[in-house]
């Protein structure tokens, strides 16, 4: 044998054992490793491996039987969390989604059975779910639902509903109040946003069904330059707030009937009698509640009567319309249709949102300060237009600007709020607005829509809360909540982007983990 042969064999054995030694150290790193106690996580996986390899689950009969009971469980568990009424966690700002404390106090003592039936909102859970608040903070009120509206033609034709209607229905003994989806929403027109007042319905019709005794509003019927039908829908509005609302005639009446809490006097056409002038004195000085809206006496008639009983307001009315200044304050075209924001005040200061009011062909409000300290008078402006409005008497001028007969450019009041004290225990009230229009029930025609002023802008909820303010109301309550949604509109690059996250990049990885896979499965 070769000297080569010789290396070559020396070199295959020194391999041999090299292979050896390692083979022997492997066996004792793997049953050094078997040696080791598994963790806690390994002798679950491995506990859960021994379950799944029992004959027991093998069996397919069992196997169906369990996954039958783990439904069985499931379905259990939501029908329960459904019935279940959670305690509230509302994380919003405005807390959208529970009831406030003003509605748990008024209703928490409450004695009288309510039943608030809900017709058609089976699909809307979290309304549901609000509703379901109102029984859990007294036993009396309880709630009933009809998802199902089309086998219940009695309702249908007691209520003039279609069968896919929606309604609401608050029942207490005999009394009954209706609330639509337009009586759980209003409109901030200076935000533009949609506000919530859907506790501020429920609450105040639960209260109404169940108040023996509500304030008593009167509207003087005799005198006025617009009958009182023209006012049926905020009386109606008014009536839905828990009061009750009748006529007077002042004269055939003999005065101002004792159960009056609220007067209210629209525009006059001529001047009230000097018997009706000291029976509306007589009225202040005993702590009356007076509603005026009373716009400006273009006519220039003689209205001394009535007159002396603004003066123990020290309070007049322009004999001019306000013609506004600022495109802004206005609807387009109408200088005299002006919008203005109501100021914050002791009337507006619970609204939980700004109003905007539209009054048409109104006058201007002055006070006389010199004489208010004497009368015990104190006020709040609770709107005015802007510095560039002016006063036009002469109304058959046909333009629009202002003109050398019209009136300097300045800031009026259209709308204010006064007290006046009459002594240690009395204190008459007084809310009054330049116009009647904006409560009317008058058809206008805006931008091709045809509209009742009434129903513009927040004049609605500005009568509606004047009258609450004036009757102090306590056991009503102001609920309103910012729900307004933003819908976002995304530009062509951000919609590209959007589509690429969504479905490009997925599909890149369903790729990548295939090429992985074939790469592995080839070594």
């Amino acid at each position: 044998m070769g000297k080569k042969d010789k290396k070559k064999n020396i070199k295959e054995k020194k391999n041999a054992n090299e292979n050896i030694k390692k083979e022997e150290n492997n066996k004792a790193v793997i049953k050094k490793e078997k040696d080791k106690k598994p963790g806690k996580i390994k002798r679950f996986f491995k506990k859960i491996g021994e379950v799944l390899r029992k004959k027991w689950l093998v069996d397919g009969t069992k196997t169906l039987i369990l996954v039958a009971i783990i439904i069985l469980v499931y379905i259990g568990v939501n029908v329960l969390l459904e019935k279940v009424v959670l305690p509230e966690i509302d994380c919003t700002q405005d807390k959208m989604y529970s009831l406030s404390d003003e509605s748990k106090d008024k209703l928490g003592n409450l004695d009288k059975e309510v039943t608030i039936t809900l017709i058609n909102y089976g699909s809307n859970t979290s309304f549901i779910n609000f509703i379901e608040r109102y029984t859990t903070i007294n036993d009396n009120i309880k709630l009933e639902r009809i998802d199902d509206l089309s086998s219940r033609t009695d309702l249908m034709t007691e209520y003039s509903l279609e069968s896919t209607d929606s309604l609401i229905l608050i029942n207490s003994g005999d009394k009954e109040k209706e609330i639509t989806e337009y009586d759980m929403y209003t409109y901030d027109y200076s935000t533009y946003q949609t506000v919530d007042k859907t506790e501020e319905a429920i609450t105040n019709a639960i209260l109404d069904v169940t108040t023996d005794e509500k304030p008593k509003i009167y509207f003087m019927s005799n005198h006025l330059t617009y009958d009182v039908n023209y006012f049926s829908s905020i009386m109606q509005l008014m009536e839905d707030e828990a009061n009750e609302v009748e006529t007077v005639d002042l004269f055939a009446n003999g005065g101002i009937p004792e159960d009056c809490d609220c007067l209210i006097i629209s525009t006059l056409k001529e001047d009230i009698t000097e018997q009706e002038r000291d029976n509306l004195i007589n009225y202040i000085n005993n702590g009356g509640k007076l509603l005026l809206m009373c716009g400006p006496n273009i006519q220039n008639v003689d209205f001394s009567n009535f007159q002396a009983v603004l003066d123990l307001y020290g309070v007049s009315i322009s004999n001019g319309v306000v013609f506004e200044g600022e495109s802004s304050n206005m609807i387009a075209g109408y200088p005299d249709f002006i919008i203005e924001t109501t100021q914050s005040t002791s009337l507006t200061e619970n609204l939980n949102m700004s109003m905007n009011i539209c009054l048409l062909d109104a006058g201007e409000i002055t006070f006389d300060e010199d004489k208010l300290e004497d009368l015990g008078v104190e006020y709040e402006v609770l709107a005015k237009t802007s510095d560039k409005a002016f006063v036009r008497t002469d109304v058959t001028q046909n333009t629009a600007s202002r003109t050398d007969k019209d009136g300097e450019e300045k800031s009026s009041t259209v709308a204010a709020i006064a007290t006046k004290k009459i002594d240690d225990d009395k204190t008459a009230k007084l809310v009054i607005f330049s116009n009647e229009l904006f409560a009317m029930d008058m058809p206008v025609q805006i931008s091709g829509y045809q509209m009742y002023t009434v129903s513009l802008y927040n004049n609605s909820d500005m009568i509606l809360n004047s009258v609450s303010f004036l009757n102090e109301r306590e056991d009503t309550i102001t609920i309103r909540k910012n729900s307004d949604e933003v819908t976002y509109t995304v530009s062509e690059l951000q919609n590209n982007i959007i589509m690429a996250i969504i479905f490009t990049i997925p599909v890149l990885i369903i790729i990548l983990g295939i090429v992985v896979w074939l790469r592995r499965r080839k070594k």
